[in-house]
């Protein structure tokens, strides 16, 4: 069994290394020759995407799919580059996941989402992800692929947690009255595009998050008495100075859903919370 992933990121590693125990054989797309190292010293596969005939040849051999990259203005660089490669290898994946964010929702004052609710976009990123979205599944739809589409909130895991944070110094408990957010351990993640991989359904799209959405000072909090650290003081978010990428950020408030990936694709988080995340997160370090 083949993987192909288009951005090799922090997300993709956590699935690579899943299905790599399994025995699956991953390869990834590179800009150029020379980004190739990294990837080969990780046991994958690089494959540039200016050498056409080779990104053919590999895509007609995977199964599956996984497309990271974030779209640009003219939209999805992995729909760009991949969508004509499999027509011309005349072989089709499997399954082709898409990964988007819950950002497509905008804000909902607290309220929660599912799959089914209207979309309503408030940043130029999230506008860019609908259509990304739409341009998969209509390619999808016109030559039988089986695309899949999954929502994502914040992602947290090992090296990238707010234990990292508060460990430099950078973690900020900023309140705003009602702010909630969703997030996802990274292993929950790969093991909910795992389970889609095992259950491929053409046109689906997915939530994948954890059990308990709340404010991002109540995690910073938590964080700070595993690491015997006293919390950062709060700071009201009128006073806090962010910038505008962060301010759109904190303009949205949603509770998402997760329960139709639980129904359709037998998915449960191991980190039903950010508690049982992070804890195992520091748990780990220091196994190690």
């Amino acid at each position: 069994m083949r993987l192909f992933v288009f951005g090799y990121g922090y997300s993709a590693r956590a699935l690579a290394r899943r299905l790599s125990a399994e025995g699956w054989a991953v390869a990834a797309s590179v800009r150029d020759a020379a980004d190739a190292g990294v990837l080969e010293a990780q046991g994958v596969a690089a494959i540039p995407l200016t050498e056409a005939a080779r990104l053919a040849e590999v895509l007609a051999t995977a199964q599956a799919v996984l497309v990271t990259a974030p779209p640009d203005a003219e939209g999805c660089p992995g729909l760009r580059a991949l969508v004509p490669a499999m027509a011309r290898a005349g072989a089709f994946p499997d399954w082709i996941g898409y990964l988007s964010t819950t950002g497509v929702y905008g804000d909902r004052r607290g309220g929660w989402v599912t799959e089914q609710s209207r979309l309503a976009a408030q940043s130029t990123e999230g506008a860019r992800r609908v259509g990304a979205e739409r341009d998969w599944l209509e390619v999808g739809r016109g030559m039988g692929l089986t695309v899949t589409v999954f929502r994502l909130p914040g992602i947290y895991g090992p090296g990238r947690s707010a234990l990292e944070r508060l460990r430099a110094g950078q973690a900020r408990r900023i309140v705003s009255a009602g702010q909630v957010f969703s997030r996802i351990h990274v292993e929950d993640l790969a093991a909910g595009l795992a389970a889609s991989i095992a259950r491929p359904r053409a046109g689906g799209i997915y939530n994948l998050c954890d059990d308990e959405p709340c404010p991002n000072a109540e995690v910073i909090a938590y964080a700070a008495g595993l690491l015997a650290m006293p919390p950062p003081p709060e700071v009201p978010l009128a006073e806090a100075g962010l910038s505008p990428q962060a301010m759109r950020f904190y303009a949205e408030s949603k509770r998402v859903s997760n329960a139709r990936a639980k129904a359709e694709l037998g998915w449960r988080p191991a980190y039903p919370t950010y508690r049982e995340g992070l804890s195992a997160i520091l748990t780990a370090e220091r196994a190690d």
